[in-house]
């Protein structure tokens, strides 16, 4: 009886859905996140009786055929690509980016990985970095006796001295953009890396070449919409709810042809 394996796919796919979802509202509060979706397609059909095959003598053609699926699976969980509404923070570090593009940073072992999560800091040393320590490209250090810094729509880093009438540019931040963004692997702590899917980084200053711009004292909330992904996730359950019955009414089906005597 199909029906067990079948309803057993239906069950593991809710569940990864399920587990999507779960995921997405942990990081509802996540900077920069945007939320994923799972997508799921129909398995491998066996063929009782092929469509368009003679089925008599008389040359009599089968419409339609007999074809009986044999579950689903997983196709992709894809990353919704949606620009988060930006919050007031009002940290000279804080940066939201408005529109496309990554910021890029520099892991421990050199490897480049990207991120839209803008709430930076920086070391003892005056030296640009993510909340976990990771240089940003190309690496833009403060000087200790800065007043105070501004960073414009274009991403240039101004420094105040005391003394000085005019800011002093420090550097200037870029984002890099992907042929594809649903491409890129998420390693965590809002980092991805690029692959063969995303496409190699294409970086440019901030507003050029379609590129966003950069909003000081701002962060960008994370995309996903609590209402939406709660509906999603009613729904998730009664199809899992749907296939569990449908082991239960294979299971009796079974029963019952046990006991024919």
């Amino acid at each position: 009886m199909k029906s067990l394996q079948i309803a057993a796919t239906g069950m593991s796919a809710q569940q990864m859905r399920v587990d999507t979802i779960a995921n997405n509202l942990a990081n509802m509060s996540t900077t920069g996140y945007n939320a994923r979706r799972a997508d799921f397609a129909d398995l491998h059909y066996q063929q009782f009786a092929r469509a368009g095959s003679i089925a008599a003598s008389d040359g009599t053609i089968l419409p339609t055929g007999v074809q009986v699926g044999l579950g689903v699976r997983p196709t992709s969980v894809s990353m919704q690509i949606e620009q988060g509404s930006s919050n007031f923070t009002g940290g000279d570090l804080d940066i939201a980016i408005e529109g496309r593009g990554y910021l890029e940073v520099t892991l421990p072992d050199g490897q480049a990985a990207f991120t839209r999560d803008g709430a930076l800091q920086r070391t003892g040393d005056g030296l640009i970095v993510t909340s976990d320590g990771f240089e940003v490209t190309p690496g833009i250090v403060i000087p200790n006796d800065a007043r105070a810094i501004s960073i414009n729509a274009q991403g240039e880093v101004y420094g105040y001295f005391a003394g000085q009438v005019q800011p002093q540019l420090l550097g200037q931040f870029t984002l890099a953009s992907f042929a594809n963004e649903k491409g890129l692997e998420a390693i965590g702590s809002n980092l991805f890396i690029e692959t063969e899917a995303s496409g190699a980084a294409a970086v440019a200053a901030p507003g050029m070449d379609g590129l966003g711009t950069l909003r000081q004292g701002y962060l960008e909330e994370s995309s996903v919409d609590p209402v939406r992904e709660m509906t999603e996730l009613v729904k998730a359950q009664r199809g899992y709810e749907l296939n569990a019955k449908i082991i239960t009414a294979a299971d009796q089906m079974m029963a019952a042809t046990t006991q024919v005597r």
